[in-house]
Protein backbone atom coordinates (compact mmCIF):
# COMPACT_ATOMS: atom_id res chain seq x y z
CA UNK A 1 0.00 0.00 0.00
CA UNK A 2 1.19 3.50 -0.83
CA UNK A 3 1.59 5.94 2.05
CA UNK A 4 -0.04 9.14 0.79
CA UNK A 5 1.04 11.17 3.81
CA UNK A 6 4.69 12.04 3.40
CA UNK A 7 5.86 13.90 6.50
CA UNK A 8 8.95 15.32 4.80
CA UNK A 9 6.88 16.86 2.01
CA UNK A 10 4.47 18.35 4.54
CA UNK A 11 7.35 19.79 6.59
CA UNK A 12 9.03 21.17 3.45
CA UNK A 13 5.79 22.87 2.44
CA UNK A 14 5.55 24.45 5.88
CA UNK A 15 9.10 25.76 5.68
CA UNK A 16 8.41 27.22 2.23
CA UNK A 17 5.23 28.90 3.47
CA UNK A 18 7.13 30.45 6.39
CA UNK A 19 9.89 31.69 4.05
CA UNK A 20 7.39 33.25 1.66
CA UNK A 21 5.40 34.82 4.49
CA UNK A 22 8.42 36.30 6.24
CA UNK A 23 9.90 37.58 2.97
CA UNK A 24 6.73 39.67 2.65
CA UNK A 25 7.09 40.79 6.27
CA UNK A 26 3.72 39.32 7.22
CA UNK A 27 2.92 37.85 10.62
CA UNK A 28 1.06 34.58 10.85
CA UNK A 29 -1.95 36.55 12.05
CA UNK A 30 -1.85 38.90 9.07
CA UNK A 31 -1.59 35.99 6.63
CA UNK A 32 -4.43 34.16 8.33
CA UNK A 33 -6.65 37.24 8.13
CA UNK A 34 -5.90 37.87 4.46
CA UNK A 35 -6.33 34.18 3.54
CA UNK A 36 -9.43 33.92 5.73
CA UNK A 37 -8.20 30.82 7.53
CA UNK A 38 -7.71 30.27 11.26
CA UNK A 39 -4.47 31.60 12.76
CA UNK A 40 -3.84 28.24 14.42
CA UNK A 41 -4.00 26.55 11.02
CA UNK A 42 -1.23 28.75 9.61
CA UNK A 43 1.02 27.82 12.53
CA UNK A 44 0.25 24.13 12.24
CA UNK A 45 0.97 24.17 8.49
CA UNK A 46 4.27 25.99 9.02
CA UNK A 47 5.31 23.47 11.68
CA UNK A 48 4.43 20.58 9.35
CA UNK A 49 1.77 19.26 11.70
CA UNK A 50 -1.06 19.16 9.17
CA UNK A 51 -1.43 18.44 5.48
CA UNK A 52 -3.17 21.46 3.91
CA UNK A 53 -5.92 20.95 1.34
CA UNK A 54 -5.66 22.33 -2.16
CA UNK A 55 -8.28 24.92 -1.22
CA UNK A 56 -6.13 26.10 1.69
CA UNK A 57 -3.01 26.18 -0.49
CA UNK A 58 -4.93 28.26 -3.01
CA UNK A 59 -6.10 30.67 -0.30
CA UNK A 60 -2.53 31.05 0.97
CA UNK A 61 -1.16 31.64 -2.54
CA UNK A 62 -3.84 34.25 -3.21
CA UNK A 63 -3.10 35.97 0.11
CA UNK A 64 0.62 36.02 -0.69
CA UNK A 65 -0.09 37.18 -4.28
CA UNK A 66 1.87 34.29 -5.76
CA UNK A 67 1.09 31.38 -8.04
CA UNK A 68 0.52 28.01 -6.36
CA UNK A 69 3.52 26.57 -8.19
CA UNK A 70 5.80 28.90 -6.18
CA UNK A 71 5.24 26.68 -3.16
CA UNK A 72 6.77 23.76 -5.03
CA UNK A 73 9.91 25.16 -6.68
Amino acid sequence: MINIKNDEVIKAFGRKLRDLRTSQKLSQEQLANIAEIPLSQVGRIERGEINPTLSTINALATALKIEIKNFFN
